[in-house]
């Protein structure tokens, strides 16, 4: 557990770079915001979290798989992380601030994602 990252993760730099060569500036992990959304657009009132399939439950492949070990341990964790980011996402909702969350399953096809993020920031 030690050695995951919360930050600067490959799916993050992925999404990151793309932003950033379509001409759009963010900046990164902001405290002030409810759960530190991972780019966050401030004059467009908008932000993206990168989330990875299997820690936060997504519905592909690889966030389906079980848990070798410890799995009610698991499962309970990833249950909560799906709860907190439900919380996340009102919160920031609440706010009038526009969120979009982008799998790791979604940072293989860049010229998809390059459309989604395109669509989302204009």
């Amino acid at each position: 557990m030690r050695r995951i990252r919360s930050a600067g993760t490959k799916p993050e730099m992925v999404v990151r770079s793309l932003a950033h060569r379509l001409g759009f500036r963010f900046r990164l992990h902001a405290k002030d915001l409810p759960g530190k959304p991972d780019l966050v657009f401030r004059s467009r009132r908008k932000a993206i979290f990168v989330h990875g399939c299997f820690w936060h439950g997504h519905s592909c492949k690889e966030g389906q798989r079980e848990p070798k070990s410890n799995m009610d341990y698991w499962r309970g964790k990833i249950s909560r992380n799906k709860e907190r980011d439900a919380l996340h996402l009102s919160a920031l909702e609440a706010k009038d601030w526009t969120c979009l969350i982008i799998w790791e399953c979604e940072t293989a096809d860049t010229k998809k994602l390059a459309q989604k993020l395109e669509a989302f920031l204009r």
